[in-house]
């Protein structure tokens, strides 16, 4: 079933706040990270939100496609573009896979390359 994304973001904000309430140490750590990035920027903020779709679906994060989705709707991003930027993610989560998949066929014969 899909998700209705406007809602899932508003409860996410409402249940991050409740835990900042608890921990605002926590939250402030986040965005302190978040905020880390270079102030001479070289993305644009279209690109970055492409990224950062991508990296949500590789990661699996449902609060990260809800937030990011609407950024790079918002930053002006086409559906061929998030398109693009999402076959990006499933080719590089293919590959790892297959990486892994070497790592876990040397864990199971004791064969090193």
């Amino acid at each position: 079933m899909m998700k209705d994304w406007n809602q899932y973001g508003a409860e996410l904000v409402s249940t991050l706040g409740r835990i900042g309430a608890v921990s605002p140490d926590l939250l402030k750590a986040h965005d302190q990270l978040a905020a880390a990035a270079p102030t001479e920027r070289k993305l644009d903020a279209k690109t970055r939100e492409l990224i950062a779709l991508a990296v949500a679906v590789t990661t699996r994060c449902d609060g990260c496609i809800a937030v990011h989705s609407e950024a790079a709707r918002k930053a002006g991003a086409s559906k061929e573009e998030v398109v693009e930027a999402l076959g990006v993610a499933v080719a590089l989560n293919a590959g790892a896979a297959l990486v892994y998949t070497a790592r876990a066929f040397e864990a199971f014969t004791g064969e090193n390359g």
